[in-house]
């Protein structure tokens, strides 16, 4: 649909200018396809106070946005007939003994884990890890039944890659998919890249202070799940591909596009409407956009495209504000006319008036070994993360509600407590995606 108010170079220019200064990003790309037209535009520094302009070249750590990247590299396979989207993954992995499929993994419900165990020997090959940490038992869902977020799915897939391929992940990813397309990738973790990441940055906007991280420590064994670096117009140019036919059959990337987990009880609240093969869902007005957010240490990084009309918004930023500048990027888009899908992580999207709290949701809940505690106290709640108050929660109906930092952080996250068999006792709770089912253990 044509915005209604013409958007010009000047106009996307200004705009980002602004919103970067109101959430004190230091840096900022946004790259639009719209009506035919591609508008790329920047603002700010790599590093605060470095002087270094961003510029649209600029490689941003993409954080999960890695994630379709690894997802088309996997269906890229499908396509050539080297792997079987619904085969069990353990005809090409034998290390692997976890009855789950491609298409499970890739949308997010092959029961796996939400993460990779924070003291992760970094030497670790994908290889041994898989071996020593994806046995049957540490499944935490039954495969195809829920939607939790994993990166430990993700793990899976790049290392099918490079089992099928015969190269290490990178390799693949840079020579298979990016430079094909033009693109010169960027990572993170491994070997220093030719072209050089930008610093993200952590913003505290109640003291006023912006500091930039000093390294990304993403395991290395996590590589296919977060390590690529690209710049917003690397991110177009990507999406561009999904819908020209220059990675995918016609019907193989509509399969990417379509919604694997609809008839769920469990979907991807807190992050999307719905899931497809490496892409998020966004419903706009009767339209399915696809995309994914990503978050590193210090960016964040955002990407819609509307399969329909070919409309593409890219963002990358270099600080942890950058979600809340995303947020209200959409808002003014909608305001000139581009309608771009997007799904709030900081409000419900019916907007109710709060209800008390049910006490039959506080416990203790884990996904493998996270491990999540609501405490109930004169009437109000809490999240506990390893032992120590995180957020307060505000309950809506429907056992949803919303998580605020105790810490004074701006960003207000959604969850939702689930019931067994839809019906029954709580027995789980969702946030940020990722399930967690609930123990015996007391508060």
């Amino acid at each position: 649909m044509p915005p209604e108010t013409e958007l010009t170079t000047d106009t996307l220019s200004e705009l980002l200018t602004e919103l970067t200064a109101e959430h004190r990003v230091p840096g900022a790309q946004l790259a639009v396809r719209l009506a035919g037209r591609t508008i790329e535009v920047v603002a700010g520094e790599e590093t605060a106070g470095s002087g270094v302009p961003m510029t649209e070249s600029s490689a941003v750590p993409l954080g999960s946005l890695t994630k379709p990247f690894t997802a088309t590299l996997a269906m890229m396979l499908v396509d050539d007939g080297d792997v079987e989207l619904d085969a069990p993954l353990t005809e090409y992995l034998p290390e692997l003994r976890h009855p789950v499929t491609l298409r499970q993994v890739l949308s997010h419900s092959g029961g796996l884990a939400s993460n990779v165990p924070e003291l992760t020997d970094d030497g670790i090959s994908r290889k041994r890890w898989i071996a020593e940490h994806c046995g049957a038992r540490a499944l935490v869902h039954e495969p195809g039944t829920v939607f939790s977020y994993s990166n430990i799915g993700y793990l899976l897939a790049g290392h099918l890659v490079e089992t099928i391929t015969g190269m290490t992940w990178s390799e693949a990813v840079g020579s298979v998919l990016l430079r094909p397309l033009g693109i010169e990738p960027s990572f993170v973790v491994g070997a220093p890249s030719a072209r050089p990441a930008v610093d993200g940055h952590n913003v505290q906007l109640g003291l006023g202070r912006v500091r930039p991280v000093a390294a990304q420590t993403l395991p290395l064994v996590e590589e296919p799940t977060g390590a690529l670096a690209l710049s917003a117009a690397d991110l177009l140019v990507f999406a561009r591909a999904q819908l020209d036919g220059k990675l995918l059959g016609d019907d193989l990337a509509a399969e990417t596009r379509r919604d694997a987990v609809a008839r769920f009880e469990v979907g991807p609240f807190g992050i999307a409407d719905g899931c497809g093969l490496g892409w998020t869902l966004y419903n706009e007005e009767g339209t399915t956009w696809c995309g994914h957010d990503g978050n590193a240490e210090g960016t964040s990084c955002h990407l819609r495209f509307d399969p329909a009309d070919g409309t593409v918004i890219a963002l990358a930023t270099n600080a942890n504000t950058g979600i809340a500048l995303w947020e209200d990027l959409v808002t003014a888009l909608r305001e000139r006319g581009v309608g771009v899908a997007n799904y709030l992580f900081s409000t419900l999207p019916d907007d109710p008036d709060p209800v008390p709290g049910e006490p039959g949701c506080a416990g203790t809940y884990v996904n493998n070994e996270e491990e999540f505690t609501i405490v109930a106290e004169n009437d109000h709640f809490f999240l506990a993360l390893d032992g120590e108050r995180h957020s307060a929660l505000t309950f809506f109906p429907g056992l949803r509600f919303t998580m605020r930092e105790l810490d004074g952080g701006r960003m207000t996250y959604t969850g939702r407590f689930t019931r067994a068999d839809g019906t029954g006792p709580i027995d789980g709770i969702q946030v940020i995606g990722r399930l967690a089912r609930r123990t015996g253990r007391a508060p």
